[in-house]
């Protein structure tokens, strides 16, 4: 593995750096008090090409390779974690098209997708979390269409998106096997979005219901073919996992970089806490973990743009990342003493939002499932 960054990457890493210093930085702590979605930042990045990042040229996207796009969410993560959230689970619509889909199906929603449009992924239900194998959504065939019945929980995007690939059920005796993904485009007669969840952190992303009542889909809206959708869903979880990893590095950053400057500034018994050795080795294990995340997500990363197996290497990454920077931000308001507490300092929204890293696209324990089968063959 190669450590230094290609010219590309360093590009874009500088341009999405600048774009949230100066885009989402200023506004993250009003996102979130407000529970405000940041549309006018998201449009923005779709002029930008980020929304596309990972979209082959063909298709209108900027054909990055994924280090590029691990980079990008993780300098957007350090500026607003609602929005490094947002772009993450859009990601999560245009990775089974470009995957899976047909060529029409690329030209019809791949290529508005990465140009603007916004994506959603649509696997989570009230009694299928962990379990995604349980799934009570189905989709049934009607001649030229298919009828999709059922409800969707915890959907990043749901409520707003204007293309979402739903998984579902459509041969229930044949297990994971009768499952498939179909896209659903927004404003389809009998698809809902629900309430748009209270959360604790992230509060600028929305996290939706969805509706299915006799929600009739073209035939041609099929991903790929009928009965991979779970393997569909699969493939796009270990993408999406290195996009939480990443993420997960970017808010522990912030929280370092916070913590960094707090403890020059702030005077206790005569003299900054920096010079505290307590202190100085809760700065030292952030920087050293947050390193060691790094890599292992660029690692996975790697990976995937070789065209090599890399599930193994994603769960790891987004497993200790995720874990890390719950540490780190942790830390980062014991550093802070009382004021870490109070919203006043930033510290106190990176600790809500780190939380759903250790949940998203599989809980640390499923991550472990997943990582133990597959060092055991």
């Amino acid at each position: 593995m190669d450590f230094e960054l290609n010219d590309e990457q360093q590009m874009i890493r500088k341009m999405v750096r600048e774009f949230a210093e100066k885009e989402l930085a200023p506004h993250a702590a009003e996102v979130d008090a407000k529970g405000q979605f940041p549309l006018d930042a998201i449009r923005k990045m779709g002029e930008l090409g980020l929304l596309g990042l990972n979209v082959p040229e063909a298709y209108g996207g900027a054909g990055a390779d994924m280090v590029s796009y691990a980079l990008a969410i993780e300098e957007i993560a350090r500026a607003c974690g609602s929005t490094a959230l947002t772009v993450a689970a859009h990601a999560l619509c245009t990775t089974p098209l470009n995957l899976f889909g047909s060529e029409e199906q690329k030209r019809k929603y791949l290529v508005p997708l990465a140009q603007g449009k916004l994506g959603a992924f649509g696997l989570t239900e009230p009694g299928a979390g962990s379990d995604a194998a349980a799934a009570k959504t189905t989709a049934v065939r009607d001649g030229d269409w298919w009828v999709l019945n059922g409800s969707k929980i915890f959907i990043t995007n749901g409520g707003l998106a204007d293309v979402l690939i739903i998984v579902a059920v459509t041969d229930k005796s044949k297990g994971t096997r009768g499952i498939s993904a179909f896209i659903v485009e927004k404003g389809t007669p009998g698809f809902t979005p629900g309430r748009e969840e209270e959360k604790m952190g992230l509060r600028g992303s929305l996290t939706s219901q969805l509706f299915f009542e006799n929600c009739r889909v073209p035939a041609a809206n099929l991903l790929g073919s009928e009965g991979d959708g779970f393997k569909y869903a699969l493939a796009t979880l270990d993408s999406g996992r290195i996009g939480i990893g990443a993420m997960s590095v970017g808010l522990a950053q912030a929280a370092l970089e916070a913590s960094l400057r707090y403890a020059k500034e702030r005077v206790q018994f005569g003299q900054p806490i920096a010079s505290f050795q307590a202190i100085q080795w809760m700065l030292a294990d952030m920087g050293t973990q947050i390193e060691a995340a790094r890599l292992l997500v660029h690692r996975a990363a790697t990976l995937k743009d070789k065209g090599q197996r890399f599930t193994k290497e994603a769960a790891m990454a987004k497993l200790f990342a995720s874990e890390m920077a719950e540490r780190a931000c942790h830390k980062a308001i014991q550093i802070h003493g009382g004021y870490g507490y109070v919203r006043e300092y930033a510290v106190e929204r990176f600790y809500r939002d780190v939380r759903l890293c250790e949940i998203g696209e599989g809980t640390s324990e499923v991550q472990r499932l997943v990582i133990a089968r597959q060092l055991l063959g």
